[in-house]
């Protein structure tokens, strides 16, 4: 079968592996869908993701979809040609969580994660013609909902998990700085919240245009000179850039909250952090999601609409031009899918 396999810096194939096979309390997936990934780029770019490394070929993806064709021994309730979506992580170790961490295994000490380097063997991803999974990573997708649409369940979780990490937003005016593919699901997530007014800033107007039609109230060209709003309640920081941070804390009202969802530098970051003090401001992070996936695929069965994210497909065999195109934001480019099959 095929797979996009990403082998170094700057080195990425599509490659023929192994067809896998089902075994017991496992399905195999048809894969059909992939978005691309902040971490699937870095990978590509730089063959390093955040802390993890590469040591060994990585069959990249963890924004996936498909049809189950194959079940293992001991698989109930699923059906072979239902439609999916998978939760990519797996928990492993032998770990007491302490009690103020109980329910949020997103924080477990040792999580292997589709298409991640963090560990030796890497854990493989989902680009690929088939991934076997464990049942109980099956996200079974609702009439109505299409496979293409599925496969934003993980970001659009990750954002999901971000809004959450903010608190009751309802009724609440939120800044989402940063408009790429996780910043436009934060403002989608942050209006299914119940938010009162959300605002989008980025320095790219393409980026900003996406957001706007994800749901943002007010958008914030930064490339212009032009201020974020005053006293929002809320801000959640999709950007990963360090140096906004500073007119972000002074954005928001005294003793409000700021999310931390975007990835910033392993490594040491210039910020200003005055404000963090002088304005009692809540810094909390966001990592992943616990299982906001599921909420997610009901969100978006419930009419969450996610298409105008979706502005690019290539077919797997073009997998390059894909990665190409996801990491040039002067394409337009928000979540570009690849069609795996």
């Amino acid at each position: 079968m095929k797979a996009v396999i990403v082998v170094g810096a700057g080195d990425l194939r599509i490659e023929d592996i192994a067809e896998p096979t089902a075994g017991p309390g496992q399905v195999r997936v048809a894969m059909e869908w992939g978005g691309i990934c902040g971490s699937d780029l870095a990978y590509w770019k730089n063959g390093t993701s955040g802390t993890a490394t590469l040591r060994e070929p990585l069959v990249l993806g963890h924004e996936v979809s498909g049809h189950i064709d194959q079940l293992g021994g001991g698989v109930e309730d699923l059906v072979v040609g239902q439609p999916v979506t998978v939760h990519p992580a797996t928990p492993v170790g032998n770990y007491t969580m302490p009690e103020q961490l109980k329910g949020r295994d997103n924080l477990w000490p040792e999580v292997r994660y589709f298409g991640s380097a963090a560990f030796v063997p890497h854990e493989q991803g989902g680009f690929s013609t088939y991934r076997v999974v464990r049942a109980d990573q099956i996200r079974a997708l609702p009439d109505g909902l299409t496979t293409r649409q599925g496969a934003v369940a993980e970001p659009l979780g990750v954002a999901m998990h971000a809004v959450r990490r903010a608190g009751d937003i309802e009724g609440k005016r939120i800044l989402v700085n940063g408009a790429g593919p996780i910043g436009a699901l934060v403002v989608a997530a942050a209006q299914h919240a119940g938010a009162a007014e959300v605002y989008a800033a980025d320095l790219s107007d393409k980026a900003l245009a996406v957001a706007k039609a994800m749901g943002a109230d007010h958008i914030i060209d930064r490339s212009t000179g032009e201020d974020l709003p005053q006293d929002v309640d809320v801000a959640i920081d999709a950007s990963g850039a360090s140096r906004a941070l500073g007119d972000i804390f002074l954005a928001v009202v005294r003793g409000g909250r700021v999310v931390q969802v975007g990835n910033l530098p392993a490594g040491e970051v210039p910020v200003a952090l005055g404000q963090l003090v002088t304005r009692e401001i809540e810094y909390v992070g966001s990592y992943r999601f616990i299982d906001e996936i599921s909420d997610a695929v009901q969100a978006m069965s419930n009419g969450l609409d996610v298409e105008p994210l979706l502005t690019h497909t290539f077919d797997l065999d073009d997998a390059l031009e894909a990665f190409k195109t996801a990491d040039d934001r002067s394409t337009g480019s928000s979540k570009v899918m690849l069609k795996l099959s």
